[in-house]
């Protein structure tokens, strides 16, 4: 069975900075894309980052682009967000999500296993 466990949410002041981390098990993900993806309150649920499987292609949207960073950990069944600069435009439950695809992809359509999610706060 698949599971994604997601750790590093909290409380944060505007400007100040988390790493979220996120392990899965139940299966190999070292060749498959993995994603962060966040929802407000009364929103959507948006993407936020993604890398490949190989962890040689990232993508992020704009809203954080040059304050987040994604990365796999060693065993590549691990995955990481580092939240940098953080506003509270940023307060959201956020999600890591595995594709049963190499290739990152921003579409949350393509992401068919989700964890329980890690809520951040940031204050202004």
């Amino acid at each position: 069975q698949v599971q994604l466990v997601e750790s590093g949410g909290g409380l944060v002041q505007a400007g100040g900075s988390l790493r979220l981390s996120c392990a899965a098990s139940g299966r190999t993900f070292s060749s498959y894309a993995m994603g962060w993806f966040r929802q407000a309150p009364g929103k959507e649920r948006q993407f936020v980052a993604t890398i490949s499987g190989s962890g040689r292609t990232t993508d992020y949207a704009d809203s954080v682009k040059g304050r987040f960073t994604i990365s796999r950990g060693n065993a590549k069944n691990t995955v990481y967000l580092q939240l940098n600069s953080l506003k509270p435009e940023d307060t959201a439950v956020y999600y890591c999500a595995a594709s049963d695809y190499g290739l990152a992809y921003r579409n949350v359509t393509q992401y068919p296993y989700w964890g329980q999610g890690t809520q951040v706060t940031v204050s202004s």
